[in-house]
């Protein structure tokens, strides 16, 4: 099987969050088979909900259709490092692999900040690739802070 990437799709869900006004962050939960299971961009604005950046919202939509709290065999593709809250979930959901796209460095918790797969307490560390899509990424990001300031 050759490898695909899905972060086309993550990138089409933060541009759908940027334009409800909400953080462009986007995630994709894909299964071992590379079937995309689930799709999210940030909500914490529209729920009212500190908890619903795009991560979670795509483990708990994918855990949801496969009846389970664990992930195992799936890969997420998110278009932001994620932060130490998400990097938690990603590793309770026994995600096989993170792709994503642009750095955090001031709210990481992978490569900055928390890194959390680097504590010992950390159950499971998925494999961990970085910099995919990065520059649309950051561009979407630089453009919704932009029109805020």
């Amino acid at each position: 099987m050759s490898f695909t990437s899905h972060m086309d799709t993550a990138l089409a869900e933060a541009r759908a969050a940027a334009l409800r006004g909400e953080v462009p962050v986007g995630a994709v939960v894909v299964s071992p088979g590379g079937e995309v299971i689930a799709r999210a961009g940030n909500r914490t604005r529209e729920l009212n909900d500190p908890t619903a950046h795009a991560e979670i919202l795509a483990i708990r939509a994918a855990c949801a259709a496969l009846g389970s709290e664990r992930l195992t065999g799936h890969d997420l593709y998110v278009s932001l490092e994620p932060c130490p809250m998400c990097a938690a979930a990603i590793s309770f959901a026994r995600i096989r692999r993170l792709y994503y796209g642009a750095a955090d460095p001031k709210s990481g918790g992978t490569a900055h900040g928390a890194r959390v797969f680097a504590h010992p307490q950390c159950h499971h560390v998925p494999e961990v690739y970085d910099g995919i899509g990065a520059a649309e990424a950051e561009r979407l990001l630089k453009a919704f802070f932009d029109q805020k300031r």
